[in-house]
């Protein structure tokens, strides 16, 4: 990435990859099937009620580059090719060539971008041939750990800039644009790359304003009612250990769709997960914990959105609310 393009190189490419929201859908008989030549055979279109969109995800990133670097990564042949569906540049970057926003599409949302590695959600891994992946231009990074003591593991350096509110409102309009052609992307489905391959990513960070996304129709958000009333009764259970309570926990991550398995998740996996969650939602401590706030935010969001899961809890003895098993 040392070599960037010349303005009027990055303008005929943004002349190719200008965006275009045609879905593309087939909708009756006659463009199910469509082909620029001849057929030596007649072909009869009956549309099978057996089938469901490849899509199921939206997941969202931070570039940590700027505009003219992105657009190079995500559309030119690499060692290590990378590309999305969709780019949204920011405000007040010298490489953007243009004087409004604008979206950038780079990949048909009918084909398989490159954004997501080896990534898990809900029952689905490699999420790339199940998704669309949207780059957001920010230049959030991480340092490698500073050196310290034998023995002590310190935490990388990271720099999280805000995000552009005008990037933030064009990345809703660009998502519930998208949500209309997709009915199967419902709220927990929109999803951060961190969220989707922990041990890895991070992106698109704790400022990343998932609650706003959230109140325009896009992604999922608790209820702060409900969290105070779960939280009330974590705060009354004093008989639970430790370990116990982080085991639990990774089974409530992995019925809300993180790819954790609760049964053999190792101390350190299921500290990365709960980072993960509180990058997406409570930001402001992303510290690995489970205490009991983080715990009373994911269970108001099962309730919020999985009301049949919780029939596995259940409040006993005035101790909270705890495994039935």
């Amino acid at each position: 990435m040392s070599h960037p393009l010349h303005l009027a190189t990055i303008t005929t490419i943004l002349a190719l990859a200008l965006f275009g929201f045609t879905g593309c859908a087939m909708s009756d008989g006659a463009n199910f099937h469509k082909n620029s030549t001849e057929r030596s055979y007649r072909l009869e279109v009956v549309p099978s009620q057996n089938a469901s969109e490849r899509v199921r995800f939206l997941v969202l990133h931070f570039t940590a580059i700027d505009f003219e670097t992105s657009l190079q990564v995500l559309t030119q042949p690499s060692n290590s090719p990378v590309s999305a569906h969709y780019l949204v540049p920011e405000t007040n970057d010298p490489s953007y060539p243009y004087d409004e926003l604008r979206v950038f599409q780079l990949v048909d949302e009918h084909r398989r971008a490159w954004h997501a590695g080896r990534s898990q959600w809900e029952d689905r891994s490699q999420l790339n041939d199940h998704s669309i992946g949207i780059e957001i231009v920010n230049k959030s990074n991480c340092q490698p750990p500073p050196e310290s003591s034998p023995g002590a593991e310190p935490d990388a350096v990271c720099f999280f800039p805000e995000f552009d509110p005008k990037q933030i409102d064009l990345v809703i309009a660009l998502t519930r644009d998208i949500l209309t052609r997709y009915p199967d992307i419902t709220p927990t489905r929109i999803v951060g790359h961190g969220d989707i391959i922990p041990h890895f990513k991070i992106d698109p960070g704790p400022k990343f304003p998932w609650q706003k996304l959230a109140e325009a129709g896009v992604g999922a958000w608790y209820e702060e009612e409900a969290v105070q009333r779960h939280l009330a009764l974590l705060d009354g259970n004093t008989s639970s250990d430790p370990e116990s309570i982080r085991r639990r926990f990774a089974l409530w991550l992995a019925d809300y769709g993180y790819g954790i398995d609760p049964e053999t998740a190792s101390d350190e996996e299921i500290s990365l997960y709960t980072r993960a969650f509180q990058y997406h939602f409570r930001p402001w401590k992303a510290d690995g914990e489970v205490d009991n706030q983080t715990r009373a935010i994911l269970l108001a969001l099962l309730e919020k959105y999985f009301p049949q899961k919780l029939s596995g809890y259940f409040v006993g003895g005035g101790e909270g609310l705890v495994s039935s098993d």
